[in-house]
């Protein structure tokens, strides 16, 4: 048996996106022949929303290793926030400890906390151990640098060019890389030439069906956070932001021209946007809803700025008449939730870049209905009008379920397992 040590600072039952492939992962590992232990950040020192549920999906036997973290009660007044760096000297600590004490094959980094990540050249010099990177977004990137200060993130200034500086540092010595996109592992194999030759896998997120056998055993516990019984319910449940303005721009232009052009199935539909926001409660800032207020549309679309439970988000799923995705203006970009979407059986409507991933992916397995970014209006609204029918018909796409099988958790496992073993092979 092979031994993997994975640090992912975050963990459930902490609710973030960039812990979830290692989740999806671990009930696999086993079986294809890799034992796997975690290092992570005690969930008492991240300030994200928290699912005790997760942990339900956790196999038991796992190792887990929580670690503590400075306190962002005090670091955050010398602004310092971010969990990578309140962390990382407790990460390299712990790992220390057990690089030393156990055999370990390979060390596979699995976060968006991304300055973690020049651990891996450290531990290869001090005990010669190949390590991966997980790319689930870009770390170092251009993309931000010609928006307005308010589509900035917060310390954009510092952020850049901590980035900047950390990122070559941890590619100079990478073993092999796992990306959500295409895009992410050409622009470092630009950047940095060498990884050219350095084993590589596009390995999306996965589709995990034990999480809504969870969530329907644990249904009287969670609260739908909607509430208009009256209502056609179209629910979207994941990130907002400034990059998903064309996306918006495209689904409610096509809403408002629906409504005068077909009144009768358009009136009567309203549309939820739910957990748009990482800012801690009551401080998110809208990004979905002003986009419909300059349309017009308002009566018609509520966000919900507030982050809520993961299995929360499922029941909320499950309770909706339709399911709408929205993605960002990057082609590259991946909806983390694509495949519990799917899963949900649910009318479910795209409206994303026509380069993404989620494109090919929906269209394979007649997922769903699709709005390319920036489509014309007028085959928008039949598109549209098509998906209505279906949701206040309920009818659920005829989805190719065998088509689908490629992209659930073991499958996506397998593609992990199989990088690791070429590069200790």
């Amino acid at each position: 048996m092979k031994r993997v040590l994975i640090i992912s600072p975050h963990f459930p039952p902490a609710n973030t996106a960039d812990m979830q492939r290692v989740r999806m992962s671990l009930p696999y590992f086993s079986d294809l022949g890799w034992e796997a232990e975690v290092i992570t950040v005690d969930e008492q020192y991240t300030d994200v929303v928290k699912d005790e549920l997760l942990l339900k999906s956790i196999p038991t036997g796992i190792s887990i290793h929580k670690v503590e973290a400075l306190d962002k009660n005090w670091t955050s007044k010398l602004g310092l926030g971010s969990l990578a760096l309140r962390s990382i000297w407790f990460i390299k600590k712990t790992g220390n400890q057990l690089l030393k004490q156990k055999k370990f094959d390979l060390i596979y980094f699995s976060t968006t906390e991304f300055p973690i990540c020049i651990l891996g050249a450290y531990w290869k010099k001090k005990f010669g151990l190949p390590y991966v990177i997980d790319m689930q977004d870009p770390w170092h990137t251009d993309y931000y640098k010609d928006k307005p200060k308010v589509e900035r993130p917060k310390k954009y200034w510092f952020s850049y060019r901590m980035h900047k500086y950390l990122e070559p540092k941890a590619m100079k010595k990478v073993d092999g890389l796992i990306s959500v996109s295409e895009n992410y592992i050409q622009t470092l194999q630009e950047r940095y030439p060498w990884l050219k030759t350095k084993p590589a896998a596009v390995i999306t997120f996965a589709a995990f069906d034990i999480d809504f056998k969870i969530a329907q055993a644990h249904s009287e516990q969670l609260s739908l956070v909607y509430r208009s019984e009256k209502k056609i319910n179209l629910v979207y449940i994941g990130r907002g932001g400034f990059d998903m303005k064309s996306a918006l721009t495209t689904l409610f232009g096509a809403f408002k021209q629906g409504l005068v052009s077909q009144p009768t199935l358009f009136e009567n539909v309203h549309m939820h946007f739910i957990g748009t926001s990482y800012a801690p409660k009551g401080k998110g800032m809208p990004t979905i809803l002003p986009v419909a207020t300059k349309l017009g549309i308002t009566s018609h679309v509520t966000e919900y700025a507030n982050r809520v439970g993961f299995y929360e988000s499922l029941k909320n799923m499950q309770y909706a008449d339709g399911l709408i995705i929205i993605g960002s203006n990057q082609a590259a970009y991946t909806a983390s939730k694509l495949y519990p979407y799917i899963l949900a059986k649910k009318p479910l409507l795209a409206v994303i870049h026509p380069e993404s991933s989620a494109v090919k992916i929906i269209g394979d397995c007649n997922a769903g209905s699709l709005i390319p970014i920036g489509q014309t209006t007028p085959i928008a609204v039949q598109t549209l009008a098509d998906y209505l029918d279906s949701a206040y018909q309920h009818t659920p796409p005829t989805t190719d379920w065998k088509a689908f099988e490629q992209h659930t958790a073991s499958s996506m496992t397998k593609k992990q397992v199989e990088l690791f073993n070429s590069i200790i092979e």
